[in-house]
């Protein structure tokens, strides 16, 4: 299953669209079951699952991608992880943490999957991250059930001001990847179930992305220090994790930060993120 936000309202994504999208508006075809906010599909994520799997797309109807939004818009709180992937930790001049480097977002910086992003007044940064979104939330997760608590799987990108991320000691991690449209989180939110049918492992997939079509990142996510099961149980064994809560899993290397000399986004890039099994983003920055 595939889920989007098409102008607000949450949708299924027909898996026999082709090339183009087809989406059926769930509160219309749940006869209002389900309401049309994105958002509160999650804390009925096991309902919401049953429900899918007797739906007919017969009246599926084409969207823009202009349309798309943020999966989760208004999620109760966006962790994100910090130097999980050796090779960006190596590149940041950091040894691998012990345990996961957890910081915070927030929600105002979260946008959909394509159009333009302001640039923010410091050196502004690209990362490419895979996002989770948690379905069943709860404490004290175990590792081995951890991904029974995730709803599905999203693409993000962490934009982040490296002047604001470094103005004061230690550092403003959660300021500086928080600006307006920094927070980019698309193009719709995939079920581990949709990945494995496709022949994908929803712990090992291909991500980057492109700076005016040159590939600035590639990995893979089977290369997380902390993989997602982890992140789960680690988060949960001190905060109650929430439905639609939001989780960015860290970068892999390739960062502007770390090249030489180091790289920034300028006006008028185009910055297209993408994960294969997932899709792909496009955004265009554009000056204060």
């Amino acid at each position: 299953m595939r889920i989007a936000n098409a102008a607000g309202r949450l949708v299924l994504l027909d898996p026999e669209a082709g090339s183009g999208l087809r989406a059926l508006d769930v509160e219309e075809a749940s006869g209002g079951r389900f309401p049309a906010d994105p958002q509160a599909v999650y804390p009925r994520w096991a309902e919401f699952r049953d429900w899918v799997t007797s739906v007919s797309f017969s009246a599926a109807v084409p969207i823009p991608d202009e349309e798309l939004d943020a999966v989760a818009p208004r999620p109760p709180q966006i962790f994100a992880v910090g130097l999980n992937y050796r090779d960006h930790a190596d590149e940041a001049g950091f040894a691998l943490p012990a345990e996961p480097v957890v910081f915070t977002k927030y929600a105002s910086s979260l946008t959909g999957p394509r159009g333009d992003i302001t640039l923010s007044p410091g050196n502004v940064d690209w990362e490419v991250e895979l996002v989770a979104v948690i379905g069943t939330g709860g404490r004290d997760i175990a590792e081995a059930d951890g991904w029974d608590h995730v709803a599905g799987l999203s693409l993000g990108q962490d934009i982040s001001d490296r002047v604001t991320q470094f103005t004061a000691p230690p550092a403003q991690f959660g300021l500086g990847k928080s600006y307006p449209g920094f927070s980019p989180v698309g193009p719709s939110l995939v079920t581990l179930d949709e990945l494995r049918a496709a022949g994908l492992d929803p712990a090992d997939l291909e991500l980057g992305c492109l700076v005016n079509g040159e590939s600035m990142q590639k990995g893979r996510t089977g290369d997380m220090i902390f993989p997602i099961p982890v992140i789960v149980a680690k988060l949960s064994a001190i905060v109650t994790l929430m439905p639609g809560d939001v989780i960015f899993t860290g970068t892999p290397s390739g960062v502007g930060v770390g090249m030489t000399p180091p790289r920034f986004l300028q006006a008028d890039d185009e910055l297209v993120t993408w994960c294969t099994g997932i899709g792909e983003m496009r955004h265009r920055l554009v000056g204060s």
